[in-house]
This record gives C-alpha cells, sequence and structure tokens, in this order.
C-alpha cells in the first residue's frame, strides 16, 4: 500500500497535476528523487482524472499513454474511451510497481544511483485491449491497487478521442443511459422530411438530471458518437490557422502550420522565421452536407428542405447538459420519395399549346410524331422573362438553351422518333410561353419573324406638345406592324411597365382607342429595314405608353419592348 502511494506523489509532482488527483500521503524523498529522474518512466505521459471525461489528440503512428492511480485493493474500476476522426487501438495495462529499498540497521537511505539501479520497469500486466471505431469500455467489479497505464495509438491518420475513467461508476452514471429500445424510428417519409421518433433516455426523467437530445443528419454514414459527428462537422467548416509568432514552436510544429522553418538558428530564435504559408492549409475545404441541431428535451422531431430521392442518415445523441458528456442511440436511414412526376402535355403537330409555368416550376412536353419526317422544327415564344429549354430525342440530348422571345429551332428526324421537351421557369416570376412543333414544311411560319434588337426609338428633337416620332426595326419577311398608345401617370415606373410586358398578350387585348394605327413593313436589305412613326394628337406634356405588335400570318402577335414618352410641355 505505501508503494501506490509513493507512486502517486511521483505522478503528481513529475506532471504538476495535483490539482487533478486526489489528495495522496508522501514518501520517502530520496527514492521519490530518484524516480522522477527517470524520464523512461513517464515520457510523453499525463494524468487522467477520476470521474471526469478528457479529450485529447493523436498524430499517425504516435502512441500516448495516459496514467491513473488505484489507491486502494478490490476497487470498481472503469475506463471508456471514444474515437472520434479514425479507429483506434488501445491498450490498459497494470505497471509492476519498485520495490522500496534502504540502508538496513542504518537508517539512512542507499545513494541515489544505488536506488536507481534495484528499480526495475517492465511492460506491466495487461488487462484489456482493443481496435476499431465503437465506444468501448473496460469494466471490473474489483481491481488491485497500483499504477495503470493506457496507451492509444491511431495508424490511420491524426485523430481526436476522448477518455472517461472513474472508480466509482456505480454512483457517477456520466453518460445518459439508453433506453431498453434504442433505436430512432422513421415514424413519416415526405420529399423533403423525413419524420423521427426514438424513446427518451431514463436519465432525464428517472434520475433527474438535464438531458437534450442532439440529431446529426448526413449523406454518408451513421455516426457512433457524438465526437466522431463533430469532428466531421470541424473538419468540414474550418482550415487550420497559423499560429501566433510569440509562441515557441519545434520545427516539426511549424511544418505541421505550413510554417517553412528557417535552417539559421531556428532554435535561437523565439518566434517565427517565415511567413511564407502552405496553400495545402489554407484550401478551403469542400462543403459537406452534415448538419448537428440540439432539440431540447423532445423525442420527435421533422428533418425538413431535404432533397427528394436521396438517401440520408440520421443519428440521435442524448446529451449531459451539465457535464457535456453524450450517448449515442442506434441510428437509422432513409431515402427521401421522389419527385412527383407531373403531367406530361402532348403536342400536336402544327397547333400552338399555351404553357403556364410556376416561379423556378418546370414542365415536360411531349411530340410524337405519327409519320416519317426528316426535320422538326420547333417554336418557342417566351412571353415575359427567359425560359431554359432542353430537348431530348428518344432520351438523347439534342439542345439545351435559355429563350427569350421567339426562338425557331430545326431538329433532325429519325423515324417513330419521340421528342421529350422540358422548360424551366424563370426565378423571377411565373412563366407564359407558346410552344409549336411540326413536322411539315411551310413556307409561312406561324411565328412572325423579329429583329435582334426589339426596342422602340423615341426622337427627342421631334417631340411636340402633340406629337412623338418613334422609330423600330424590321426584317425580310413582311409583316403586319400595329402601334398602340396609353396614356400613364408620371410616376409610372419600370415595375409597372414589367407586369404589362406579357409578349403574348395580342392586339386583342387593348381598347380599340389606344390604336394608333396598323401597316405592313419590310425590307430585303436588313441594314435598311427600319421604319419609322409620328403619332400625333397627344395632350401637352403628358407621358405615354407606346407599344408595336407585330403579327404573323397565323395570326400569331409578338410585342415589342414597351417606350415611354413624353411630350413638350410648352411649345
Amino acid at each position: 500500500m505505501r508503494q501506490c502511494k509513493g507512486w502517486s506523489l511521483v505522478l503528481l509532482m513529475v506532471l504538476g497535476l495535483g490539482s487533478l488527483a486526489q489528495k495522496l500521503p508522501t514518501r520517502d524523498e530520496g527514492l521519490f528523487q530518484m524516480q522522477i529522474r527517470d524520464k523512461s518512466l513517464f515520457h510523453d505521459s499525463s494524468v487522467i482524472p477520476d470521474g471526469a471525461e478528457i479529450s485529447g489528440y493523436l498524430f499517425r503512428d504516435t502512441p500516448k499513454r495516459y496514467y491513473f492511480v488505484v489507491e486502494e485493493d478490490n476497487t470498481p474500476l472503469s475506463v471508456t474511451v471514444t474515437p472520434c476522426d479514425a479507429p483506434l487501438e488501445w491498450k490498459l495495462t497494470l505497471q509492476e510497481l519498485p520495490e522500496e529499498s534502504s540502508g538496513e540497521g542504518s537508517g539512512e537511505p542507499e545513494p541515489l544511483d544505488q536506488q536507481k539501479q534495484q528499480v526495475t520497469v517492465d511492460e506491466g500486466t495487461e488487462l484489456f485491449t482493443y481496435k476499431g471505431n465503437d465506444v468501448e469500455s473496460y469494466m471490473a467489479t474489483s481491481t488491485p491497487s497500483g499504477l495503470y497505464q493506457l496507451e492509444l495509438l491511431s495508424t490511420e491518420k491524426d485523430s481526436n478521442f476522448k477518455v472517461y475513467t472513474t472508480t466509482t461508476p456505480e454512483s457517477d452514471q456520466p453518460y445518459p443511459e439508453l433506453p431498453y429500445d434504442p433505436r430512432v424510428d422513421v415514424t413519416a417519409l415526405g420529399r423533403t422530411t423525413v419524420t423521427l421518433a426514438w424513446k427518451p433516455t431514463p436519465t432525464g426523467f428517472l434520475m433527474g438530471q438535464p438531458v437534450q437530445y442532439c440529431v446529426v443528419i448526413n449523406k454518408e454514414h451513421n455516426f457512433k458518437s457524438m465526437c466522431a459527428a463533430e469532428a466531421k462537422i470541424s473538419a468540414d467548416d474550418a482550415f487550420m490557422l497559423a499560429p501566433k509568432p510569440v509562441r515557441d514552436f519545434s520545427p516539426f510544429d511549424f511544418v505541421h502550420f505550413g510554417f517553412v522553418p528557417s535552417d539559421n538558428g531556428f532554435g535561437k530564435e523565439r518566434g517565427l522565421t517565415s511567413n511564407k504559408i502552405s496553400r495545402a492549409y489554407l484550401a478551403k475545404p469542400k462543403v459537406s452536407d452534415i448538419q448537428k441541431v440540439c432539440i431540447g428535451n423532445k423525442n420527435i422531431y421533422t428533418v425538413s428542405d431535404l432533397k427528394p430521392d436521396t438517401q440520408y442518415y440520421f443519428d440521435v445523441f442524448a446529451v449531459n447538459s451539465a457535464t457535456n458528456t453524450s450517448t449515442a442511440y442506434v441510428g437509422t436511414f432513409a431515402r427521401t420519395k421522389e419527385e412527383a412526376r407531373q403531367k406530361t402535355l402532348e403536342l400536336k403537330d402544327g397547333k400552338v399549346s399555351d404553357i403556364f409555368i410556376k416561379r423556378k416550376g418546370t414542365k415536360f412536353l411531349r411530340f410524337a410524331p405519327v409519320s416519317s419526317h426528316q426535320r422538326v422544327t420547333l417554336f418557342v415564344h417566351s412571353c415575359l422573362d427567359a425560359v431554359q429549354v432542353q430537348v431530348r430525342r428518344d432520351g438523347k440530348l439534342l439542345l439545351s438553351q435559355n429563350v427569350e422571345g421567339v426562338r425557331q429551332f430545326q431538329l433532325r428526324g429519325k423515324p417513330k422518333a419521340k421528342y421529350q421537351i422540358r422548360l424551366r421557369g424563370s426565378r423571377k416570376g411565373a412563366s407564359t410561353l407558346k410552344v409549336l412543333a411540326t413536322t411539315r414544311p411551310s413556307s409561312k411560319q406561324p411565328f412572325p419573324s423579329l429583329p435582334e434588337d426589339t426596342r422602340i426609338k423615341a426622337f427627342d428633337k421631334l417631340r411636340t406638345c402633340s406629337s412623338v416620332t418613334v422609330a423600330w426595326l424590321g426584317t425580310q419577311d413582311r409583316n403586319k406592324y400595329c402601334i398602340y398608345r396609353k396614356e400613364v401617370a408620371d410616376s409610372f415606373g419600370e415595375e409597372q411597365r414589367r407586369r404589362e410586358q406579357n409578349q403574348c398578350a395580342g392586339p386583342e387585348t387593348r381598347r380599340k382607342s389606344e390604336k394608333v394605327l396598323c401597316k405592313y413593313f419590310h425590307s430585303p436589305n436588313l441594314q435598311k429595314a427600319v421604319t419609322t412613326e409620328t403619332i400625333t394628337g397627344l395632350e401637352p406634356g403628358k407621358t405615354y405608353l407606346l407599344d408595336v405588335y407585330v403579327v404573323g400570318h397565323s395570326g400569331h402577335s409578338v410585342r415589342y419592348q414597351s417606350k415611354l414618352v413624353k411630350t413638350r410641355k410648352y411649345c
């Protein structure tokens, strides 16, 4: 028993951690001094306090040793090791204690060098070994007094871990207890939501300890501990920061932090010798899909904002709010439901279809010609903002483009081919389109041709108190153009103009009193395909909204960009 207490003093005095252990009696000073000089006994070691969880870090292939003392025989013992980043190898041994020696009869101790020669240290008695990434414990109801060594090793990579040791396991109960059924159940499943439920831990409602639940969601795998989940979150959310130069680091430390040490006087300079930063440590990590949310003492939780048709892994941890220790439930996984299959609209050959798409929505069209064909002509008229158009022939992608205004596409045909058209709406708002697909060759297109520039130009110098003069571009095709005017308030802005910018709304939607005139126009030379018009009968100092419609052979019309003009107030 004296030997054990003597080792306790050595342990505490060498490491300067007396505050972490129980108060122990003193012993022979000579032997004490000899023992602390023997560095082989306590190289790279530290003390594990009784009844508290500690966190540590391992470099790959570099073992780390922890020590603790059991002071009395027949003492219960519990040691729990929690791997975080990688599987660990750990071993618990009872160290052989050196015998005390002193000069018989004289009452004086032998010289220190003679005592040191009599002290022998061997590997000790191996009590338990484990290799893996599970939370594993060694438990014994009765252990002998002595010095215990816990050695840990990570062979895969640098890793975090946690250790908890106690000699009073029955009264401590540091980790929340799991219920008789520790499984996490999926009680409801949707396209973007999953509802989880689990039985509450007895630690909360029976023992009165503060317990909350934390839920971890990710796409890769289940976690066996909160420590492992937090290590993954930390790895994805942070990158290594450079140390401050006022601290003293070894050359290895500086290389590890991304700094290149200087060859000259590194040991003399107690600071940073180079501020060159390695790109490997500053690279931004890829964004991970893992997330953790703590929900208090509720044992039902609905996870939202998930992706459809995607597999997710769910873990629940009971956390002791007072000690921050946690216990993992048996995790589960589930695949969210697929997106509801949208109804596919069948296009008829040569017939215009009106399509409405919600904001950021999607519509699917299908065109299946009844006869053999060499070419398919597809017309798409986007009435408001640009939409994305994707066309496949029997599953093979033919085109994917953003369409604004009127576009015509020529698709190579194939016998018995079927065409799938996907339309994706704008992020700004709802979209309205007119779509036509045909295999019939025709010189007359259903939609009128448009110039690249559909703006209306107003000539400021030609403005009068009762008239304005405007111009717009045409094409080589002979089309009908109709111009309309509408008096608006001076505060009429861009947002109001956008609401009235539906290009698919034709002249038939306008009042007859707003019509100015209609005329036919074209030019074989595109450089000269421009026409002007003077609009008369206006009021002095008033603001007008002008619209030009171009009408195709089949009656379908397209509106140019609206133009705000204002007559002169004084002439």
